[in-house]
């Protein structure tokens, strides 16, 4: 019988379950996005760390040899086209090798600029309620 995996109740269970280096790299991205988008609610969706804030704002993960930033569809993909240049991207997601400094800068850039999409689009919503 398969083993049944983990289901993960909190962030901190989450991060505890990876070596100390990539431990210490979780937490570095999850302040990151904490100071960038301080009203964001800290949650586990998809069975990984994720924040909302008017909806889905930004998603991590660790897997062997990356950490995964995942952010709901988005402009940011392209907005960030040159800056993301560098690493493989999915459709939803940005691999950042383990082997490679943190782009903190990108992280943090990213995350406002979904702050501040996820806000307009809560906007046009309520307009669109009004109308």
């Amino acid at each position: 019988m398969p083993e049944e995996k983990t289901k993960f109740t909190t962030v901190e269970s989450y991060i505890n379950t990876f070596p100390e280096d990539v431990q210490f790299l979780l937490e570095v991205i999850r302040e990151t996005i904490k100071e960038n988008a301080p009203e964001a609610e800290e949650v586990i969706s998809y069975n990984i760390p994720a924040f909302k804030f008017h909806g889905m704002l930004i998603f991590y993960s660790a897997y062997k040899n990356h950490i995964s930033i995942s952010i709901p569809p988005s402009k940011v993909y392209d907005t960030f086209k040159d800056e993301l240049s560098d690493y493989k991207v999915s459709t939803s997601a940005i691999q950042l090798p383990l082997n490679r400094p943190l782009p903190l800068k990108l992280i943090k850039e990213m995350t406002r600029f979904r702050v501040k999409e996820n806000l307009e689009l809560a906007e046009t919503k309520k307009s669109k309620k009004k109308e």
